[in-house]
């Protein structure tokens, strides 16, 4: 007992920890990305545990439907590709084989290349990539196979990030990713809306059509849950596909919605620097208490040879 109070004593010292990004969610499993690297922690939260050590930068984490599987983006062999890792750890695979661009960092204000977006199966992963676009500019959706071989083009000329209907006949996506972009509470023709796409007639239909930005869709039964500033703040909103109303389901007033990712019964996302997972049956959002058992060696001081 006194060894048990001991360890609860010192978990509780430790703090809470922050800058948390692009989450995902699996039942009670979470995946997200800190530092650079991909950690995995339960729902409830605690100490996460580190699956990813690359120096390159690992991101867009997603399970399978199954969720036996991540895929993620990662930049193992120097530019951005897409990789598969067993959701509990091992050796990464790299699935896609892609010339380098001149802007492909995750700094750059068009965003990394080869961005995974989805799953439509447990062997099909949707990614964005960049690779025909002559600027750069423009982003393209293709299927890979966690089998390997080449990488299949979806039938749209530009996409960002989608979510399929239950029946995959359908398919919620952006065509302008401006995730990444610096012009906040843009009004304009770049801003982005939510288009549904139905693979059988190849029809396109606009469901948002306003001045704001309306991203990342995720298709919930005949719902579709996104993003949207169209209230200032990025708060997630919810669109019926049967009624055609929409609807505010989140509140936030001071710091923005980033980078939500639909899981099996729920959504995950970023704000303030912590991951909130909204609850699609209670329709509340709880924060994750998170804490990071490293030595943080990126904060410490460096001894440098400054003889030359």
């Amino acid at each position: 007992m006194a060894l048990f109070c001991g360890f609860l004593g010192y978990v509780q010292a430790q703090e809470e920890s922050r800058l948390l990004r692009f989450p995902a969610i699996f039942n009670d499993q979470v995946v997200f990305t800190y530092a650079g690297d991909l950690y995995t922690v339960s729902v409830e939260g605690g100490t996460a545990r580190k699956i990813t050590n690359d120096p390159g930068y690992e991101m867009f984490a997603r399970f399978s439907p199954d969720g036996k599987n991540i895929a993620f983006t990662g930049q193992y062999d120097g530019n951005t590709e897409v990789y598969l890792i067993p959701s509990e750890g091992g050796v990464p695979k790299r699935l896609t084989y892609t010339a380098t661009l001149d802007r492909d960092d995750i700094s750059d204000r068009m965003g990394p290349n080869n961005i995974v977006m989805t799953w439509k199966d447990d062997k099909s992963i949707v990614y964005r990539s960049r690779k025909k676009s002559f600027n750069s500019f423009i982003g393209q959706l293709f299927i890979a196979n966690v089998n390997g071989g080449l990488s299949e083009e979806m039938p749209l000329p530009a996409g960002g990030f989608c979510s399929y209907s239950p029946k995959k006949d359908k398919l919620a996506y952006n065509r302008v990713f401006r995730e990444f972009r610096t012009w906040k509470y843009y009004r304009g023709g770049m801003a982005d809306d939510i288009w549904i796409y139905d693979f059988k007639t190849r029809e396109t239909v606009n469901v948002t059509n306003n001045e704001a930005q309306d991203i990342i869709p995720m298709w919930f039964g005949n719902e579709i849950y996104f993003l949207s500033d169209r209230d200032r703040i990025m708060n997630l909103f919810v669109y019926n596909t049967e009624t055609k109303e929409t609807k505010k389901v989140t509140h936030y007033t001071e710091y923005d919605i980033k980078f939500p990712s639909a899981g099996n019964k729920s959504i995950i996302y970023e704000n303030e620097g912590f991951i909130y997972n909204f609850n699609l049956a209670t329709q509340q959002a709880e924060k994750i208490t998170i804490i990071i058992a490293d030595d943080l060696i990126s904060g410490r001081n460096e001894l440098k040879d400054a003889s030359k």
